[in-house]
């Protein structure tokens, strides 16, 4: 396999997050959805490709130093050498799709014995960039979520709409009153019916399924205090929501660690 070149001697000029000393990896329950990284100053001198892009990786807070990788790194071995990981057990990463030179997935998996690995969680590089992928359950979660959203406003607005229908305004001048006699004459029960059966679809309407339990090694972002205290008080309107790790935690919104 092909040498790929190694970190810079100093390693601040690849981190902004050192201090000297390797950056202890972040806890278990992180949830780094909301970041990416980027050092320009490494990709001006190497270009991403295959052989070189796990190094690259390595200099982002997403990486774990306590995996089997780094041990075959310094032993100054290829770190996504098969053969030799296949022989370790515990933490390792490996490049899963490629597509040079825009984009490389990488996975962080578990590794029990040769033949038994458990997938924990899922990164990416973009044109540069380096991701976490959010879990496929929040993704399922949020979609969900926001569509029980709009189908419920959509039975309120119903159901208040059908209330007004078959009032008449008293005070409409005599032209206005022939004309609405002149119509058919809408039938006040049958009006009554469908909003009751709207009513009662509406509080049949279950709420989203529970997401599956999260791999070993991840727990889902707790609460803020500050999100706590936006609950929506009772008797407001539901408001939809709030996070969709696709389209709420894209890019565009996402802090960047940029040297």
């Amino acid at each position: 396999m092909a040498t790929t070149p190694m970190m810079p001697l100093n390693p601040a000029a690849g981190n902004p997050n050192f201090d000297g000393n390797p950056p202890a990896p972040p806890p278990p329950g992180t949830d780094m959805t909301g970041i990416c990284f980027r050092d320009q100053l490494w990709l001006a001198r190497f270009p991403l490709d295959s052989n070189n892009v796990f190094d690259y990786f390595a200099l982002s807070p997403f990486y774990d130093r306590t995996c089997n990788n780094e041990q075959l790194r310094m032993n100054g071995s290829h770190p996504l050498d098969l053969s030799l990981l296949s022989k370790m057990t515990g933490i390792e990463y490996m490049l899963s799709e490629v597509m040079e030179p825009h984009l490389f997935v990488i996975r962080k998996q578990k590794r029990d014995s040769p033949e038994k690995v458990t997938p924990m969680l899922t990164y990416y590089v973009l044109d540069g960039l380096i991701y976490q992928a959010p879990q496929l359950c929040n993704v399922f979660a949020a979609r969900i979520g926001r569509a029980l959203f709009y189908i419920s406003k959509a039975f309120s607005t119903a159901a208040s709409k059908l209330e007004k229908v078959g009032y008449v305004d008293g005070e409409s001048d005599g032209a206005a009153a022939d004309l609405k006699t002149s119509k058919e004459t809408i039938d006040l029960k049958e009006v009554k019916r469908v909003d009751h059966i709207l009513a009662s679809l509406q509080r049949k309407l279950p709420p989203a399924p529970p997401p599956p339990p999260f791999p070993e090694g991840y727990a889902p972002p707790q609460p803020t205090e500050a999100e706590k205290g936006t609950e929506t008080p009772q008797g407001t309107e539901p408001q939809p929501p709030s996070v969709d790790p696709i389209i709420d935690q894209g890019p565009a919104k996402r802090m960047k660690f940029d040297s």
